[in-house]
């Protein structure tokens, strides 16, 4: 048994199901089977096949790829608890689990150094134009591809949680300037750093390279649009390592061909893979870099998500079995 994951006696071994559907590390699944709940292990199992068979579980585990909505729920009479290993709850129906009396888990903040070091990565690949540096010096050309420095410039963070706040302590420590915007108040925070907290029209009018850490649902209305993009100053980097809803796509797409912005770099996409005409159109964009949400996947947050990610299931089944 693994220290500090004390199952409760009250649930007969074996009795819990759980279906674990996108790849986790080995610990969830090893300290789970230790502890007597009986699971399987499908990463790669198709919607249909989930449809299928989740009538079968008490819980189920998803990353990313595996959208827990109403259908799959109706489909899930014995569904007590949902566990996303990860940062966010977006790709669940929070409202209908909710009315189902279906507890939610996740794992706030353990991904936060991997993610805010992509965010970092991506920042310096669009500045100094790595991409085209490394596709020339990969076809022999050895062309000296011009960026720019990003030292001295101005890094609005947009979400000024913990993603946001690491990155804001990287860029400053690399000679950047930072300022911040929030729904929240941050300015305790941003002050400990030395960031100052704006509006956002400033920060959208005042930044050199903008970068999203913001959490939005399918209802939200995009942060970024058209009007937002006519703001901003000519030839901005801008870097989104959060969600692709944040933005109007169709807008960017348009202020990327305008050069309103001269970059963007991001780890996510509307769907993905991009399926779109427009969003197609972005991705193999000259002045686009897109990763493929690669934020949390690094062995050390896989690790780190699948230790808090298995705590808080246990937690969230003790409560659900011992009322």
């Amino acid at each position: 048994m693994k220290e500090g994951l004390l199952y409760t006696s009250s649930v007969e071994k074996g009795k819990i199901r759980v279906l674990i559907t996108d790849p986790v590390d080995e610990y969830m699944v090893t300290t789970l089977s230790e502890l007597g709940l009986r699971v399987d292990y499908r990463p790669e199992i198709s919607r249909g096949e989930i449809l299928r068979i989740i009538g079968n579980y008490d819980v189920i585990v998803v990353r990313s790829r595996t959208k827990v909505d109403v259908e799959i729920m109706k489909a899930a009479s014995k569904l007590r608890v949902i566990a996303r290993a990860g940062i966010g709850v977006d790709n669940i129906d929070f409202e209908e689990a909710t009315k189902r009396g279906i507890k939610i888990v996740y794992a706030p903040g353990a991904s936060t150094a991997s993610a805010a070091e992509l965010t970092i990565g991506l920042m310096i690949a669009a500045a100094r134009r790595l991409h085209e540096a490394i596709q020339s010096a990969k076809r022999g050309e050895f062309v000296k591809i011009t960026g720019v420095e990003l030292s001295d410039k101005v890094l609005g963070v947009i979400g000024f949680g913990r993603i946001g706040t690491h990155v804001a302590r990287v860029a400053l420590a690399m000679g950047m300037r930072v300022i911040a915007y929030d729904i929240t108040d941050v300015r305790e925070r941003a002050a400990a750093l030395g960031v100052e907290v704006v509006d956002l029209d400033r920060l959208l009018r005042s930044s050199d390279v903008i970068s999203l850490h913001v959490t939005v649902s399918k209802k939200s209305k995009p942060l970024f649009g058209n009007e937002e993009f006519e703001k901003v100053k000519p030839g901005l980097i801008l870097v989104n390592t959060s969600r692709a809803a944040a933005i109007d796509g169709k807008a960017l797409l348009k202020a990327l061909n305008s050069g309103r912005v001269g970059f963007y770099a991001t780890d996510v996409m509307w769907n993905e893979p991009p399926k779109e005409d427009w969003e197609l159109e972005i991705l193999n964009h000259e002045r686009v870099i897109v990763s493929p949400h690669i934020g949390a996947q690094t062995r050390e947050a896989q690790y780190r998500i699948a230790i808090q990610t298995t705590q808080n299931l246990l937690q969230a089944i003790r409560e659900v079995y011992e009322k």
